[in-house]
Order: structure tokens, then C-alpha cells, then sequence
């Protein structure tokens, strides 16, 4: 049926250039859609046509917290129908990670950022193993992220789930995988981050490990796990089975230590903490400036010689103690040290403007205010409304990533905790009003 899929999705209709719209105003356009949409229980798959790349593709999703529902709500916005399988009472942990939270439906902002796009059903694990096994075999993909073994236990695990369904691609997003002396470990990203060396290299040169500001480890893994899946799910068109795909955390922290792995493993290198400062290039930092921090970056010697001139010291550039790059990261110190004491004269905002149209990279420190407020944000209307059931509407930041002819788009608020589960009982399943009942009686599902 995929192969079929990918042929309709190759036959979409051609704007051409003349009608085409830009990419952002394309994606602001849908925004807007959004923001006029006032059905709160319009289901995510209603809105969905086409130009989305996955439409027909439905997802079992058993992940909580970050990295499987960031993983899930990437392929929902390509058009993958998503049904969120929550603890009955309980839901995903998440929910309740703030504050804040929202005023009525009481669910932490946390929550919001990976869920948007979903169904949410709760069936219990143990006792709803049949209406899990029924929703497996109606689907394309099924995503969790328990600790290895548990969901064998109640019949979920792949080898059990490929009997029922063996087309089904199975990703299972853990902490330090299925194999290994860590392979039963509770995974949480930033211990996994601790393990794989990134606090080792975060934070500033002579103070404590630190952590990233938000768990980029678990959004990587979420992200490989998207990018495995789509990989999967084309490889089906040619073999007709499914398989299943292991993403873990520390494997993926390994994986984003790039230049800092190659270093130890080529050279022997250990790393050390820079703070915002590169092991490589100078200048390449955060400057303090009267009304806050700028970062900027001269990565080839043909920049340093403009920032000097822009500075007004372009003797500078020609001082056989910085000429090259090579030169300044022996002089580090002191080139710092002098570019720090000019840009402490003057503020951040205006050294912007002295830096217009530079050739070099640049930009203000921006705290999370600022970001949102920020002109290039809201010109490109990255930030998208939704219509909620019951706090009337929240704020999503919406794909990053807009195409020329298809869809990928934040359509549908994240649900409340088992908002969907009648609707999908009964419309996917069959079950009867009394049969739901009775689950429900039976506390089996919520």
C-alpha cells in the first residue's frame, strides 16, 4: 500500500512558479488556517490531504516524555495519523512535568512542545493487550520507549507484535539500547549525556560540567528515530515486511560529539570545556556588551580583517600575532582580551547596526523573549496558534522544515489525556457504545 502511497505522492498537483507562493508564506498561510480553525475537536486527520508526504501512515505510539513523542509529532506533521496510547489516569508523565501549566486542563506547557498533531487513547498495557494487538495490526509503525524486556511482558514486544502484523516496522527508543551491560538501565537525557561526554565538554572553561539548556540528546535521538522510520517505511515498498529499528540515547550523544570524538579517537585529544568559545577558531565567542552578550564568529582570516576594520582597528589584522587563524588561537588570550574591552563600550543593539551586512556571522544573546518577539520570527510565522478543548488556545513553535510542494504543518492542539479513546475504539476497532462502556467500568480504559 506504501508503494502505492509514494506513486500519488509523486502525481501532486504542480503549481509552478508563477502561482507558487514563497515556502514561508506557504507555511504562514497554513498557520493561519490554524489560528481560523474553530472545530477544538477536529481530529488532526481531518486536515490532513494529499500534499503530506505520510498521509495513510498510521503510528502506534507507546512513548512518553521527549524523544519518541518528538520523534512521533515530526512524522504527524508530514501528515502521519498518530495515536497516542496513554496510562489510564496517569497519561504521560509528562503532563504533569511544570509548572507551568495550562489553567483549565491543568496539563504542563512541557507537554505541549512534542504532542501536538495526536490522538491520545488510554488503555492499560496489561489488561488492553487485545485492543493493542487489533490497533498493531491496522498499523504502519509502532514506536516505544520502555526498558528493554518490559513490554514483552505484556505481549507488545516485536517478536511478538511481527506474528500479528509483519509488516509492522517496530522503533524502540531506550536508553543504552537492547544489548550491552547497560542495556537494562532507566535512560534520562542528561545522564545519558554525563555518560556520552557532553557535559564533560559544556560549560565554561574553568567552572563545572554543565548541561544544554534543553535535552538536545533526546531530541537528537527523537529526530534519528524519525529519519530510521522514513528509511523503514521506503525499504517496505521493496521487501513487503517490516522490521524493527533500535535508537538510544547514548549512542546518540557518541554520535554529536563529531569534531570532539574525531579529535580523541585520531589524535588522542581529550577534550576540555570552552563555554561559549571554540577549541579552533578565534574569535568565535560570546562579548559582553553594556546591555547584555553578542556572539560572534570569524571563521577565515578575510573575516577577522572586516571585523577590525568595522571596529576601527584594523592594525589589528595585520599583527603577526593574529594575522592567520592559526595565530590567534596561540594568542587567544590576548586578542580576547582586546576585542573585549572595545565591544564593553557599547551596546549590543547598536553594534548590530555597526555590523550590518557583515561578512562574518553574528547576533545578539536573546533570551527566550526576545527570540519570540524577535522580526525574522514573526515574519516567517514560525509560531502557530491552536484551538484547544478546553484552555480555548495554545502556542506551538511550528516545523522548522517547509517545502516547495508538500505539507508539513502544526495542525491540531496536543490532546487532553484520553480525549480520542472512544473515537478510536469505536471508529478503528468496532467496539460498541456498551462494550466501551464496560472497558471503562473495568477501568481498563479511560
Amino acid at each position: 500500500m506504501l508503494s502505492q502511497r509514494l506513486r500519488l505522492g509523486r502525481g501532486l498537483v504542480n503549481y509552478g512558479a508563477s502561482g507558487r507562493q514563497s515556502l514561508r508564506n506557504f507555511a504562514a498561510a497554513a498557520g493561519d488556517d490554524n489560528n481560523n480553525n474553530n472545530n477544538n475537536n477536529k481530529s488532526s486527520n481531518d486536515s490532513v490531504d494529499e500534499r503530506h508526504p505520510l498521509q495513510g501512515i498510521r503510528i502506534l505510539d507507546l512513548t512518553r516524555i521527549i524523544a519518541g513523542p518528538y520523534c512521533t509529532m515530526v512524522l504527524a506533521d508530514l501528515g502521519a495519523e498518530v495515536i497516542k496510547v496513554e496510562r489510564p489516569h496517569y497519561g504521560d508523565e509528562a503532563r504533569k512535568w511544570g509548572p507551568p501549566f495550562l489553567e483549565h486542563s491543568q496539563d504542563a506547557a512541557y507537554f505541549l512542545a512534542p504532542n501536538r498533531n495526536k490522538r491520545s487513547v488510554c488503555i492499560d498495557l496489561k489488561r488492553g493487550t487485545k485492543m493493542l494487538h487489533k490497533l498493531a495490526e491496522m498499523s504502519d509503525v509502532l514506536v516505544e520507549n520502555y526498558v528493554p524486556g518490559t513490554l514483552d511482558r505484556y505481549g507488545l514486544g516485536y517478536e511478538q507484535l511481527r506474528k500479528v502484523n509483519p509488516k509492522l516496522i517496530y522503533c524502540s527508543l531506550t536508553g543504552y539500547g537492547s544489548v550491552g551491560p547497560y542495556a537494562k538501565r532507566p535512560g534520562y537525557d542528561v545522564i545519558a549525556s554525563s555518560v556520552g561526554g557532553l557535559l564533560h565538554i559544556t560549560g565554561e572553561r574553568d567552572g563545572p560540567p554543565s548541561k544544554v539548556g534543553v535535552a538536545v540528546t533526546d531530541i537528537s535521538t527523537g529526530l534519528y528515530a524519525h529519519g530510521a522510520i522514513l528509511a523503514a517505511l521506503y525499504q517496505r515498498t521493496r521487501t513487503q515486511r517490516g522490521q524493527k529499528i533500535d535508537v538510544d540515547l547514548l549512542s546518540t550523544c557518541c554520535s554529536l560529539l563529531i569534531n570532539v570524538g574525531s579529535n580523541y579517537l585520531n589524535a588522542g585529544t581529550e577534550a576540555k570545556r570552552w563555554g561559549t568559545a571554540h577549541s579552533s577558531i578565534v574569535p568565535y565567542q560570546a562579548f559582553k556588551a553594556k546591555d547584555g552578550y553578542l556572539t560572534l564568529g570569524a571563521g577565515s582570516d578575510a573575516q577577522f580583517k572586516d571585523l577590525c576594520r568595522r571596529l576601527q582597528v584594523e592594525h589589528l589584522s595585520e599583527d603577526p600575532k593574529f594575522k592567520t587563524n592559526k595565530d590567534r588561537v596561540q594568542n587567544r588570550e590576548e586578542i580576547v582580551s582586546i576585542l573585549e574591552k572595545i565591544l564593553s563600550k557599547d551596546t549590543a543593539h547598536n553594534w548590530m547596526k555597526v555590523f550590518e551586512g557583515a561578512p562574518f556571522p553574528v547576533g545578539p544573546v536573546n533570551n527566550i523573549g526576545q527570540v519570540f518577539e524577535d522580526e525574522h520570527i514573526q515574519a516567517i510565522g514560525l509560531v502557530k496558534t491552536l484551538p484547544h478543548p478546553k484552555d480555548d488556545f495554545v502556542k506551538v513553535v511550528g516545523p522548522p522544515v517547509v517545502f516547495s510542494e508538500a505539507r508539513n504543518d502544526a495542525r491540531t492542539a496536543p490532546p487532553m489525556r484520553g480525549q480520542h479513546t472512544d473515537e478510536v475504539l469505536g471508529e478503528l476497532l468496532g467496539y460498541g457504545r456498551e462494550e466501551i462502556a464496560k472497558l471503562r467500568e473495568d477501568d481498563i480504559i479511560e
